[in-house]
This record gives C-alpha cells, sequence and structure tokens, in this order.
C-alpha cells in the first residue's frame, strides 16, 4: 500500500478557491463571468480556478454550463495562470443526480473538444460517507478510461457538506492506496458550511451561519493526515475584508491555508494576506486585544486611551483601563514584555533562518535570538529585549510561511512581479534558496 499521507501533487498550498457561473440565465452571452475569470491574471487570478456548474448555474442551465467550460477552457485555459477544477453535480442520496455528473464530466473531458489538455481535475460536492467518496473517484476512473486519458490524470476535490462526509475524512488515510480505487487522485477538502449547516439542522437566533470552527479543524487535520489540502468555505460579506481577513488567520492558526473567495477582489486578498508581512511590527495586548503599534523615528509608539504610563521618583505608575499600579523599572519591564508580541516580515524569517543554517553548520545545535525595541507609551520610553532560543524545531516551524512562498514563487510566475515588488529583489531570491 502507498503511503496515504504521501503527497500526489505539485502544489503543497493553495491560498484561493474562486468559483464563477458556468452559465448565467437572461444573459446574450451565458458564458459571460467564466469567460472573465478566465481572463483574471496575476495577483488576481486565483491558486485554483473552479468553473462552477453546480450551486452556481440553475438547473436548466447545466447541460449548456458544461459546453461552456468547454469552449472557454479551451480557448484560455493554456494561458491560464492557476489551475482549473470544474465543479459538477453529485449527491450522495440521488443517483440520478450522480449520473448527470458523471455526464458533465464525459462531456468537459472530451480529448476532441480541446479543453481537458487544460484541466486539472474536477470538484465533486455533496458527497456522503467513504463509499460513496469511491463511487465519484470511480466515475472519474471510467471518464478516464473512456476517453484514453491516463488513469489518475484527473484529481478529485470534494466538498466537505454533510456529517456523513466529516465523517469520512477519518476513513479517507486508510482508504488511500487501496487497489480497489484510485482515491490517491484527491487534492483538496473544501468545507461547504452553507449545505453544512442545512445537514446538521442547525440554528441561529439572527439566521447566520454557525462559525464552524470544529469542522474547519477537523477539514485541516483530515487533509493533513492524508496529505492532501485543506479549504475553507465561502464568506459571504463581500464587503466585510477584515472580517474575511480574520477568519483566514484564525484559519491558518488551525493549519488552513485556502479559503474559497466569491470576487477577484477576496482572490487578492486571500493570495495576500497568508504571505510573510513586508514590515516586521509589535503587538501590544490592550484589554485582551492585540493593538498594532506606530513605528516612529525607531520607537514602538502606543496612541490609545486604555493605557497609560507615568514616571515617578520611585518607579513607574502603570493605568490599565481604570485601574493603576506601582511597578520598579524591573516589575514594568516584566509586565509589558508580557504584553508585547512581534511579527516577523519576510526579511526578518529569512535573517533568522540563514543565521540559523550557519550556526548549524559550525556544529551549534541551539542559538538565541534577540527581538528589541523602544517602546513609548505617553512619552515615557522604555527598552525591550527578548530572547528565543532557536533549535531544529524552531527552525522547521519557521519554515513554512518561507516553504508557503516558495511554493507560489514556483507556481505563479505571473506573480514574480508583485511579489518582487512587495519584498524586493534581495528578499525574493534569498527567501526562495534558503531551507533547500
Amino acid at each position: 500500500m502507498t503511503d496515504p499521507t504521501a503527497r500526489h501533487y505539485d502544489r503543497e498550498f493553495v491560498r484561493t478557491f474562486f468559483t464563477s457561473p458556468a452559465a448565467v440565465e437572461g444573459e446574450d452571452d451565458s458564458a459571460k463571468m467564466i469567460q472573465s475569470a478566465a481572463q483574471l491574471r496575476g495577483i488576481e487570478a486565483p491558486d485554483v480556478w473552479v468553473p462552477d456548474n453546480e450551486d452556481a448555474t440553475a438547473p436548466s442551465m447545466r447541460a449548456e454550463g458544461a459546453q461552456n467550460i468547454v469552449d472557454v477552457v479551451s480557448d484560455h485555459g493554456s494561458e491560464f495562470p492557476g489551475e482549473i477544477h470544474p465543479r459538477v453535480v453529485w449527491h450522495h442520496e440521488s443517483p440520478s443526480t450522480r449520473y448527470r455528473g458523471f455526464q458533465q464530466m464525459l462531456t468537459i473531458a472530451n480529448p476532441d473538444a480541446g479543453a481537458v489538455d487544460h484541466i486539472d481535475g474536477f470538484v465533486i460536492p455533496e458527497v456522503g460517507d467513504i463509499d460513496d467518496w469511491k463511487k465519484a473517484d470511480e466515475a472519474i476512473t471510467v471518464v478516464e478510461a473512456e476517453h484514453g486519458l491516463d488513469e489518475g490524470s484527473l484529481s478529485m476535490s470534494v466538498i466537505v457538506e454533510s456529517g456523513e462526509a466529516e465523517l469520512a475524512m477519518a476513513d479517507l488515510r486508510e482508504e488511500m492506496g487501496n487497489p480497489s480505487n484510485n482515491l490517491e487522485r484527491m487534492f483538496l477538502l473544501v468545507d461547504g458550511e452553507v449545505d453544512y449547516t442545512k445537514d446538521m439542522r442547525a440554528m441561529t437566533p439572527t439566521g447566520e451561519l454557525p462559525p464552524w470552527p470544529e469542522l474547519r479543524h477537523n477539514t485541516s487535520r483530515g487533509a493533513s493526515a492524508a496529505g492532501l489540502v485543506a479549504v475553507d468555505g465561502p464568506y459571504d460579506d463581500i464587503r466585510d475584508v477584515e472580517g474575511y481577513r480574520q477568519r483566514m488567520q484564525d484559519n491558518r492558526a488551525k493549519g488552513m491555508t485556502g479559503i474559497w473567495s466569491l470576487t477577484p477582489e477576496q482572490v487578492e486578498v486571500a493570495n495576500t494576506a497568508p504571505l510573510p508581512p513586508e514590515t516586521g511590527s509589535w503587538l501590544l495586548d490592550v484589554d485582551g486585544r492585540e493593538v498594532e503599534l506606530d513605528a516612529e523615528d525607531g520607537r514602538q509608539v502606543y496612541d490609545g486611551d486604555h493605557l497609560s504610563l507615568e514616571q515617578t521618583e520611585g518607579g513607574y505608575v502603570l493605568g490599565v483601563g481604570g485601574d493603576e499600579r506601582e511597578l520598579s523599572e524591573e516589575e514594568l519591564r516584566e509586565e509589558l514584555l508580557d504584553r508585547t508580541s512581534y511579527v516577523p516580515s519576510m526579511g526578518d524569517i529569512v535573517d533568522s533562518m540563514e543565521e540559523f543554517e550557519a550556526a548549524k553548520e559550525a556544529g551549534k545545535g541551539a542559538i538565541a535570538m534577540t527581538q528589541a525595541a523602544t517602546l513609548d507609551l505617553d512619552g515615557v520610553t522604555v527598552e525591550l529585549s527578548k530572547d528565543r532560543m532557536w533549535d531544529e524545531a524552531t527552525y522547521q516551524a519557521a519554515q513554512t510561511p518561507i516553504t508557503l512562498f516558495q511554493d507560489v514563487y514556483h507556481h505563479r510566475p505571473d506573480q514574480h512581479d508583485d511579489l518582487q515588488a512587495r519584498y524586493g529583489k534581495d528578499v525574493v531570491e534569498r527567501a526562495t534558496n534558503v531551507g533547500n
């Protein structure tokens, strides 16, 4: 049996999963949305584009939608910079829906139509238990055989939209590699919180979706165990950019880098948010909320009303909310060290990794890295310095954002100019080489 955690595809990271309707009713050109999406480039182009012939396309338009996918991908697929994974219809409780999905895949993957050369796989929605996943895999295997394609050449991604599908992720690790299936073709595990909420019969007072952090954790865990990529579901409030960013930040703490994108604007945000920042920044914990400090003339300045600092003859008075505490210089420094943290820039991470690599070559197993800042509260300055021990485990953890950057740089040459504009040529060159 093959290793279930071995990756069977080139990409290790997917930042953006962008869907667009395969056919739009009432338009002179029903393919207008996928025509537009197929021509996205650079930072606005997703890592994975999903011409959507399921929920985004009306049932009466899906035959036309499948043909639209063929026409648009055959015309523009060779120049599209990301991967292309059409979504077809499927449902674990409906044999007729599964058959229609199979017919859609036959149409889209027909080599005579010219699109399949540019298609990387299919997205299967509404899957159920692991047996249903194997039915979808078998359908793709038959499509490959019918069209003379190499077995396993088309990947399969699923949308987790039910309790059955969530539980099936625990079975996937054992099933992949069995000779009775081709589940090694699996690529993405994508959350579909809307239908998942319906399946779970969940309710909230406002009618909005529950946050479902458990589902996102389970999907990330399932992807890690099976060597796949996890992607979060859609964030419907497309004007709430900060909420979208926060959702992605929460996801990354669970190991889930990718997120569904509904607009090119969301694609641009999601493409950049996981990458290390251009410049480092200091954060200060104020009433349980992290506030980014302003960098001014070599100082990190807090400009707010919730913290105050006054220097006295015997030490300092620190005001937090309505409370005041008298502290010695050492006590103040310890308090502020507990309240501050540093977000490293891309250059900072590269510097630290290169320093550790040099120390390791010199025979050292661990070294101390120092972070220092001058904190300014109410015009009172305090020098802060903290040491962090770096060993091999720390190095490997720090390498994850660099590995993401290298993955993006390798697979998205159309974004090279954007990356150089963001970080500078020197940092980009060093980031592509460090850790190799």
